[in-house]
């Protein structure tokens, strides 16, 4: 454990040398979003500990979920994922929020953890920006991969895609009962 200048306490991380041959490998992706809700109701699904739920989830099962929204704050998630030919893997996904500008920007960091090793940890970057009938949503990660799938050469594809899973939530919560608006996405 550490502690920081706030005296806010951590677990700290490390890779084994082994795991990443080639070293941290980088990459950057945007994903792009056109919502038909306004940036507040979008940024409330982000800041709302049970709207956020609905839409942002870890596979598996058995998933624990902390969300503590403000600057400084952060979010704790665990889950069992279990496929039929592979044993079962435990998830930890652990973030911290950066940066915050209601119904503008959210900006925070996060580490994804299997069977308790650090695969790749990312800085995130959501942008809502208001526009004729609703929001433009811009999601952009950078992640550093630093222990990778086999090779590492569908690692990026695995981050992207659980990204638009999880914009997919987003969409059907923003439409679920209490939002009765159409919502449109492209990414």
């Amino acid at each position: 454990m550490t502690e920081n200048q706030d005296g806010a306490v951590g677990q700290t991380h490390g890779t084994p040398p082994e795991a990443v041959p080639d070293g941290v490998r980088h990459d950057t992706f945007t994903v792009a979003l056109r919502l038909s809700v306004s940036p507040a109701e979008v940024f409330r699904a982000f800041a709302d500990s049970d709207l956020r739920r609905r839409w942002f989830k870890l596979p598996g099962s058995g998933a624990t979920y902390e969300h503590d929204f403000r600057v400084g704050g952060g979010e704790t998630a665990y889950s069992t994922f279990t496929t039929l030919d592979t044993p079962p893997q435990r998830l930890k996904y652990w973030s911290r929020y950066i940066d915050i500008a209601p119904d503008a920007r959210i900006v925070y960091v996060y580490e994804s953890h299997v069977d308790d090793m650090l695969r790749w940890t990312s800085l995130a970057t959501v942008e809502l920006r208001a526009e004729p009938g609703g929001t433009e949503l811009a999601w952009t990660e950078q992640v550093a991969f630093v222990a990778p799938t086999g090779d590492g050469s569908d690692d990026l594809r695995h981050v992207r895609g659980g990204t638009r899973l999880r914009l997919n939530g987003l969409v059907a919560a923003l439409a679920s009962p209490g939002t009765p608006r159409r919502i449109t996405s492209h990414t």
